[in-house]
């Protein structure tokens, strides 16, 4: 049987977005609260999917965040993929990211099929931001990747906290980067947050609007703040790259982010 076609972009409708990497360590949570934070700030509704059930850090960042229905799953069997596809038709008007445990290849390899077959009916598209380091591992799981997702959008993330761009050239010479590229998959490059600024969002569980907010418990210090929304904007600029210039829609009205405001204040009140 062939694999299912995925549901063809609408600009309008909620999509599902599935940060991968298969390797731990490779900053797939980071792009994760990158992505959520680019979301919310444009009054997008989000259902967030942790799939790391050991050590759910995206969820506790953004699981208390308004404009954000949390849940978490286990990918690695059906009965998962199912609760996954039942939550992404319960909540049609809320884009779906999920952050994927660093074993995420076994049950894509095993279940994703089920999910792509269930596309057209949920009008979305499955779009996976591929999150690599500078070694060759990392981009032999993403060949495997590919492979279990005949015909799906990927695009390659190279972190730069590993290496600059040139660091990845690695992944440009092998046959993988050609079928992405035909695929309509782009190659992105995600700029390094201070490691004092990322440690802070972990240590303390916070999510990039709770740390940019001053005048709370949670706020941070005015340079950690600078440096957190310096990032930001350049992640903006990745995500921008990527999706349609009417993309996102305006917040669903009566929804909980059509009332959230997610402008990040630096200054001191």
């Amino acid at each position: 049987m062939n694999a299912p076609t995925p549901h063809p972009f609408t600009p309008g409708f909620p999509t599902l977005f599935a940060i991968g990497g298969c390797k731990g360590g490779v900053g797939k949570s980071m792009v994760s609260l990158a992505l959520l934070d680019y979301l919310l700030h444009r009054n997008v509704p989000v259902l967030l999917i942790d799939t790391d059930t050991s050590n759910p850090d995206v969820w506790r960042m953004y699981g208390q965040e308004a404009g954000v229905v949390p849940e978490a799953l286990d990918l690695d069997d059906a009965s998962g993929w199912i609760d996954l596809i039942n939550l992404c038709e319960a909540y049609p008007d809320r884009v779906t990211v999920i952050n994927t445990a660093a074993r995420n290849n076994k049950g894509v390899a095993a279940h994703g099929a089920t999910l792509q077959r269930a596309l057209p009916a949920l009008r979305r598209q499955w779009v996976t931001l591929w999150v690599i380091n500078n070694q060759r591992d990392s981009v032999e799981l993403l060949d495997d990747y590919v492979r279990a997702l005949p015909g799906s959008v990927i695009h390659v993330v190279c972190n730069t906290f590993f290496g600059p761009r040139d660091a990845f050239r690695l992944y440009d010479t092998l046959p993988v980067a050609e079928e992405i590229a035909r695929r309509g998959g782009r190659v992105l490059t995600l700029d390094r947050l201070a490691s004092r600024v990322s440690d802070d969002l972990y240590s303390h569980r916070l999510s990039i609007r709770r740390a940019l907010t001053p005048g709370t418990p949670d706020t941070l210090p005015l340079g950690n703040r600078v440096e957190l929304q310096r990032w930001q904007e350049t992640v903006a600029d990745l995500f921008a790259a990527i999706l349609p210039a009417e993309w996102p829609p305006s917040a669903i009205p009566g929804s909980p982010a059509a009332a959230f405001s997610s402008n990040p204040i630096t200054e001191t009140p």
